[in-house]
This record gives C-alpha cells, sequence and structure tokens, in this order.
C-alpha cells in the first residue's frame, strides 16, 4: 500500500492507493503547513480529520506547502511517522509535487496558483531553479490570498464599484474591524484572505474584477516567470485551484506578457498517482 498526500495552506488531500487490490481511496482534512503549525497541532489535526485505514507497512509520500525548508520539513515528518507509528516516510514540497504531477519525467516550468503561488524549473528529476515566492506580504502573486488582499484593500479604500461593495458587505456581514483582527491577529490569514476567491469568482464578469485577477496573473508572470531564461521558449505549467478557477484570465495574462500556457490542472494528485506507480 502506498499513502500519497498533497498538502497546500487551506487543506489536504490523501490517496490510499492498495496496488494488489486495486482500490483507491481517498479523503481530505484541512492543511498542513509547518511554517504557521507546529508539530503537536500538525498531530493533532490528523487525529481528528484522517479517515482512511492505515497499515505501518505502506509507505507515505507526502508533498506540503512550506516543506522546501529542511528544518521545516522534519517537524511534518515526525508529525506523520508519530501519527501513522512508521519511519517510511518522504516529505517533498509541493512545488515538486507540481513538477512531478505536470512535467513526469520530462524537463519545464511548473507553477503553482492556489492560496499561494509558485514557480521552478524542473530538470525531469528535480528542481534545479526556484525563485523564492516570499509570501502573501512580499509575494506569492497571482495567488488566492493576494487576490484576496487586493479586493478587501480595495473594497475598504473604496477603490471598488458600489454595486459590488454592497453585495460583498450583504454576504459576509462584516466590517473593518473584524477584517483587521483575522488579517493581523488570526491564525491562518492566508487562509482567511485565500476565502474570498469565491466572492470574486461569483462576480468575475464585472470588469473591476476580471482586470483584478488578470493584473495579477499578469505581476505573476512578470515578478517571477520572467526570471527563467527558457521560460518564452516553453509552456507554463500550472497547478491549483486559482489557475482552475481563472483559466480564462490566466491564458489571457499569459498572452500580454508573451508566454505559452500548458497544462492546466486543478490538483496535482493524478499526476503523482502515475508517477509513484511507475
Amino acid at each position: 500500500m502506498m499513502l500519497i498526500a498533497d498538502s497546500g495552506s487551506s487543506k489536504t488531500s490523501w490517496t490510499l492507493i492498495d496496488k494488489e487490490a486495486g482500490k483507491v481511496q481517498d479523503c481530505r482534512t484541512q492543511g498542513i503547513n509547518p511554517f504557521y503549525q507546529t508539530e503537536d497541532e500538525i498531530y493533532t489535526s490528523l487525529a481528528e480529520e484522517f479517515g482512511l485505514p492505515f497499515d505501518a507497512d505502506s509507505a507515505i509520500y507526502f508533498y506540503g506547502a512550506g516543506c522546501a525548508n529542511a528544518e521545516k520539513s522534519r517537524i511534518v515528518k515526525e508529525a506523520l511517522a508519530r501519527f501513522f507509528k512508521t519511519e517510511k516516510v518522504e516529505v517533498q514540497s509541493d512545488l515538486l509535487a507540481a513538477a512531478r504531477s505536470l512535467l513526469g519525467p520530462e524537463d519545464g516550468i511548473a507553477a503553482i496558483l492556489g492560496t499561494g503561488s509558485n514557480s521552478c524549473y524542473y530538470d525531469g528529476e528535480k528542481i534545479v531553479d526556484n525563485l523564492p515566492p516570499l509570501g502573501y506580504i512580499l509575494g506569492d502573486e497571482g495567488s488566492g490570498a493576494v487576490l484576496g488582499r487586493k479586493l478587501l484593500g480595495d473594497i475598504l479604500k473604496k477603490q471598488v464599484p458600489e454595486t459590488i461593495c454592497r453585495d460583498f458587505f450583504d454576504t459576509y456581514n462584516t466590517g473593518v474591524a473584524e477584517i483587521l483582527d483575522k488579517v493581523y491577529r488570526q491564525a491562518f490569514p492566508n487562509r482567511y484572505l485565500s476565502g474570498y476567491t469565491r466572492f470574486i469568482a461569483e462576480h468575475i464578469r464585472e470588469e473591476y474584477m476580471d482586470n483584478l485577477v488578470k493584473n495579477s496573473f499578469v505581476e505573476f508572470f512578470k515578478r517571477n516567470i520572467s526570471y527563467y531564461p527558457k521560460a518564452k521558449e516553453m509552456p507554463v505549467n500550472f497547478c491549483g485551484s486559482v489557475a482552475w478557477i481563472f483559466q480564462s484570465q490566466l491564458r489571457l495574462a499569459a498572452s500580454d506578457t508573451d508566454y505559452l500556457p500548458g497544462i492546466i490542472r486543478m490538483e496535482p494528485m493524478e499526476g503523482l498517482i502515475t508517477f509513484h506507480s511507475k
């Protein structure tokens, strides 16, 4: 048996594969990110939410946000080893998950547009170049967290059409004090901000929303993809809910910046199953 996990800051998708029985089982838990959680907190979340049968002789392949850093990936590995009572745990970054899923044994550029954003050049085996994403305050262009941050900033500074503002406050029944508390004082502000992508998607036909998303994607290409020397010679491939939901705006932003969009996939799990099954 083999357990594969793909984790972002918002959710973790788990797939248990029994090759002999030909069975695949899935479940979801909250996101795991060692930049925001301790080993004990990760263990507790698994104890409360993980719902698949597991054999301690099985191998675990965990891909997660925040796991490119050796110290942080150790936190996740120890929590997993403790919960599943096994030492057969491999922890890698969510970016490597995207690269393996989108490109398999081929070289190319892989990117993530989800709660956060990231990108890399992958040589068919490993990530050989990566511009740091820097998080939703300093970077993460095009991510759900940055889209939410831009939307909230514009709404509170009255830069958004009145109809959208009115619908926003009718929908969320919130105010300045609560928003500032969620962003500056509560845990997981990136999840909170990214949660507003649903509202953005529901109003994407509004010119303001369409421009908000497309311009954020243009920023992503200019501030991230332009860093890779061969970027305009090959497709740029994407994983992530934001890339998937706003495909139209993503393709237009790529065209406006002279890049070629390649595969756009909601989640990397299908490609990861193929990769590990081989």
